[in-house]
Order: C-alpha cells, then sequence, then structure tokens
C-alpha cells in the first residue's frame, strides 16, 4: 500500500507512463494532444520535486527517479522531433551526447571512487529549461506559428551552446573530484 511519502515517486511514475503517449501523438503529427501531454507532464515535475521538499518526502529512490524521468521525457521528444524533421539531427546528437556523458561519468565515479549523489549544476538547470522551451514553441508552432524560423534557430544555438557548456561542466566537475580525491 504505498504511503503519502510515496506521492512525489508515483508522480514522477505517471510522467515516465506519459513518455509513450507524448511520442505517439508527435509521430501522428497530433500536436494539440501532444502539447497538452508535454505540459501536464512538466506540471508533475514540479508538483513532485514541490512535494518531496515541502513535506520532506524526499528519498535516494526518488532523487534517481525524477531526473531519470525528465531525461526520458526530453531525450524521447528530441528524438521524435528530429525523426519527424522539426528539429535538425545534429542538435538531437548534441543533446543525446551530453547525457551520455554525464550518465557514465555519474557512472564511472560512483564504481571507481565513492559513490555520490548527484545534484544538478545552475548551467544544467538552464540547459533543461531551454530545452523545455524549445520543445514547447516547436511543437506549439505546428499548431500557430508563433515565432519567425529565425528565433527558433536562435533558440536551437542557445540550447546546443548551454548544452555543450552544462556537459563540459560536469566533465570538469567529475574530473576535479576525481584527481583530488584521497
Amino acid at each position: 500500500m504505498p504511503r503519502a511519502r510515496d506521492i512525489p515517486n508515483l508522480i514522477s511514475l505517471a510522467r515516465i507512463a506519459l513518455v509513450p503517449p507524448v511520442v505517439l501523438m508527435l509521430l501522428r503529427g497530433e500536436y494539440r494532444l501532444a502539447l497538452w501531454l508535454f505540459l501536464i507532464a512538466g506540471i508533475s515535475d514540479a508538483l513532485d520535486g514541490f512535494l518531496a521538499k515541502r513535506f520532506a518526502w524526499e528519498s535516494e529512490f526518488g532523487g534517481k527517479l525524477d531526473p531519470a524521468a525528465d531525461k526520458l521525457l526530453l531525450v524521447s521528444c528530441f528524438l521524435t522531433l528530429g525523426w519527424v524533421g522539426l528539429l535538425p539531427w545534429w542538435l538531437v546528437a548534441l543533446v543525446l551526447l551530453r547525457d551520455v556523458v554525464i550518465v557514465i561519468g555519474w557512472i564511472a565515479y560512483n564504481r571507481r571512487i565513492q559513490r555520490i549523489r548527484a545534484r544538478p549544476m545552475a548551467i544544467s538547470k538552464f540547459n533543461t529549461f531551454a530545452q523545455i522551451l524549445l520543445v514547447l514553441l516547436v511543437v506549439a508552432d505546428q499548431l500557430a506559428p508563433l515565432l519567425s524560423p529565425a528565433w527558433l534557430r536562435g533558440l536551437q544555438w542557445v540550447v546546443a551552446l548551454t548544452t555543450v557548456a552544462s556537459g563540459l561542466a560536469y566533465v570538469r566537475y567529475w574530473g576535479r573530484k576525481a584527481l583530488h580525491h584521497d
């Protein structure tokens, strides 16, 4: 029987369950429904974080599940938007590469040096915000053109630059921690 303190994790699991419908709607070109589902997933991310902090329902499992749910949703959206031609493949590859590098670095550090709880950096939070904004605007643009193609390309470059900066920041962080570990 779930307890109240499990609510944030259940919300994260629900967000994971929203990934297939979001991807399916994007593939079918049903952008209105995809946008609503993506927004619900975004609200659920804010809600589970609020509840976990407000009621001290944070857990080690939740600390891994929440970012995994976020990454699964964003990576799936980037891959799908790349597949249907709404995002350039170079940007999709860059986003994927950054996430792979961060996960491999975290796993290597935890296995070879010491267990450590991952905490997002400010640049990483900004990068995630930029990625979410790009997905929202690209999908919304399919319903009603909101921005000129130049603005969307500009936001793609912001995502690219923050993706590289975030990836390098994590490599530097884990590298320094490994070098200075006794």
